[in-house]
Order: C-alpha cells, then structure tokens, then sequence
C-alpha cells in the first residue's frame, strides 16, 4: 500500500511538473506575438491621432488659402503686416501710448520731408534727422 501511494505521487508529480512545463513553453512561444500585437495596436493608435490632427491642419490650411484668394484680404493683409498705404493716404503708427519727445521729433521729422523725394531719399533724410536729435 505504501509503494501504491508513492506511486501515485509519484505520477501526480510528475503530471503536475509535465503541466507545468507544457504551460511554461506555451507562454514562451505566445508571450512574442501578444507582445507584437500589443505594440501595434500603439502603433496604430498613435497614427490615427497624428492622422486626425494632420486633417485638422489640412482643412485650416485649405480655409487659410480661400481666404488669400480673396483680393480684400489680401489687402488687408498688406495694410496690416507689411504696412502698405493706397496712394494719397498717410499711415500713423502708434509705437507707444504717452505722449513724450519722440512725437516732437516724428512731428519734425515728418515735416522736414518733402513728398515729391524718392523713398531712399526720404529714408536717408530720416536717419540723418533723427541721428542728429
């Protein structure tokens, strides 16, 4: 009865180290392709959220570029950021807010230069009027 019973852990053991085993190699040979699987399903999530903001700045791009097609926008733009007048108009540029002695100098400086002189001379006068301010 004592040999029965050794017997029989003996077999018990030795299924339950053959399970084991059979479950160790079959977690080896799973574990790379769940582990690939994982890294892809990143992968693609990650892209379809770069791939939806891309199709936000697709689709403002295309809004930016209807409006330029518009000859008021553009014109407002050129007022705007390049500081272009239609010919005939005077353009002030506030640099500040307080009255101070630039506003006497701009005042006399702008009085000092004639229309009828080309841009360069008009810039070259500026310089030499306010550099002797």
């Amino acid at each position: 009865m004592a040999r029965r019973q050794l017997s029989f852990r003996r077999r018990t053991n030795n299924r339950a180290l053959a399970f084991i085993a059979i479950l160790f190699v079959f977690t080896l040979a799973i574990a790379p392709p769940i582990k690939h699987y994982f890294t892809q399903r990143a992968q693609i999530s990650a892209l379809e959220s770069q791939l939806s903001a891309d199709n936000v700045a697709l689709q403002k791009a295309r809004e930016e570029l209807l409006r330029w097609q518009d000859p008021e926008y553009i014109k407002s733009q050129a007022r705007e950021r390049l500081h272009f007048v239609l010919p005939g108009e005077r353009q002030y540029i506030v640099v500040d807010g307080s009255t101070s002695r630039l506003e006497e100098n701009t005042t006399e400086i702008a009085s000092a230069l004639t229309d009828g002189q080309p841009w360069y001379a008009r810039l070259i006068a500026s310089i030499s009027e306010t550099d002797s301010k």
